[in-house]
């Protein structure tokens, strides 16, 4: 009796060695071309019968190996799966990420969406792939691309992000879609802060009812919550298989609130035009308080420089007034006001914010160096554009800056 569960056991082992050999020898390397002729690495991962399409979009501190055995799981469910290398990231051509220059970074990310396009199109383009169904997965940076690509692409009927934010277009789209069900997760232990209350905000404000949350109390950053938590892939897979292939472009609505801090809400109230409603919130907290903060610096100040992008200067002025009233000793926040100002034309009150950067710098105990070089040179940057080529400034070296 023995002998033979010992006998099935080893049947049962190998078969599963067997299944696993063939689910990463039908991984394929393919090299993708963007519009500009940069050379872009790929891998597609084909299920054993027609299906729908998953593109997977890493995040800006890792690569398309990030997503671990999550391909291998959805092209097993039946599920046709591409990931891709962004530019300057892994094996991908371009300036690579972590020695280009803010100009050569930016110059990047404007290139982002027609190379995703490119990674969209391959995938359509397999045989077996349905066109129509198609999901898209993205972590950090690739949560605000995903949604990008979901904007574009109709036939996107299914999205997972994790721990990211969106861009203001992105969160309008969200709050606006009722086709597109979303599950969202992220870990307690992110050593992005930020991206938790990005995520969590993301839900809040998605229309879907069908919108999902899954957290965990570890696993870091993003896709990395895998190799502590691997049956979230399972939870993913399951997503997919529900919005893809039985019910596409739907899923269950969840009979279970999700709890969500306070800060999320101030930055759903801010984003909406009511910078003046949570300005009056915080002078009220700040009378039993002096020290309450509301909202996250970092997220606001994003918001603000997302809004003046999108043309709205009235409101990009007023959340990052906002955001200096929460942060009044921070350089950043005046510094970035002082952008906005500028870009509105109030060339004086670009210049005192500029100034009030650097008067700030010297006492900054938040930043790093490099990000004070940057505040630095921003600052001193709009004042030589203003004509205040000597500022009289002093740098946090103790020198007069030149």
């Amino acid at each position: 009796m023995r002998i033979a569960v010992f006998r099935c056991c080893i049947a049962s082992l190998l078969f599963a060695c067997i299944a696993v050999s063939a689910a990463l020898a039908a991984e394929r390397v393919v090299d993708l071309t963007a519009s500009d002729g940069t050379k872009l690495k790929a891998s597609y991962f084909p299920a054993a019968k027609p299906g729908p399409g998953v593109l997977l979009l890493h995040q800006c501190d890792q690569d398309r190996r990030i997503w671990g055995g999550l391909p291998g799981q959805l092209a097993a469910a039946g599920i046709n799966v591409l990931t891709i290398d962004m530019r300057g990231f892994g094996e991908s051509g371009g300036v690579p990420h972590d020695k280009a220059t803010p100009e050569e970074a930016q110059a990047a990310q404007a290139k982002l969406p027609g190379d995703i396009d490119v990674a969209f199109q391959y995938l359509q383009s397999q045989p077996g792939v349905k066109k129509d169904v198609i999901g898209v997965g993205g972590a950090s940076c690739g949560v605000g691309n995903s949604v990008g690509t979901a904007m574009r692409h109709p036939e996107v009927r299914s999205l997972v992000l994790l721990a990211g934010p969106a861009n203001y277009a992105g969160r309008q789209f969200l709050r606006n879609d009722h086709s597109v069900p979303v599950l969202f997760g992220y870990a307690d232990d992110d050593q992005y802060p930020p991206s938790i209350l990005a995520i969590q905000w993301l839900y809040t404000l998605t229309a879907d009812p069908s919108k999902k949350m899954v957290s965990y109390p570890n696993g870091r950053h993003g896709a990395e919550i895998f190799k502590a938590h691997p049956e979230f892939m399972t939870q993913i897979t399951d997503w997919y298989v529900t919005t893809l292939i039985k019910t596409p472009g739907k899923a269950p609505v969840p009979s279970d609130p999700v709890k969500v801090p306070a800060e999320v809400q101030a930055l759903n109230t801010i984003d909406e035009g009511g910078a003046a409603k949570v300005q009056a919130q915080l002078q009220e907290a700040r009378q039993s308080d002096p020290n309450a903060k509301l909202f996250d610096e970092t997220l606001v100040n994003l918001m603000g420089y997302e809004h003046m992008q999108a043309g709205d200067m009235k409101g990009a002025i007023e959340i990052l007034k906002l955001n200096a009233a929460g942060y009044p000793n921070s350089p950043n926040v005046y510094d970035s006001l002082g952008d906005v100002y500028l870009a509105d034309g109030q060339k004086e009150m670009a210049r005192e914010n500029a100034k009030k950067a650097l008067e700030l710098l010297p006492s900054d105990r938040s930043d790093d160096q490099q990000r004070k070089d940057g505040i630095r040179a921003s600052a001193e940057g709009k004042l030589k554009q203003l004509g205040d080529a000597d500022n009289g400034t002093t740098s946090t070296t103790g020198k007069t800056s030149q």
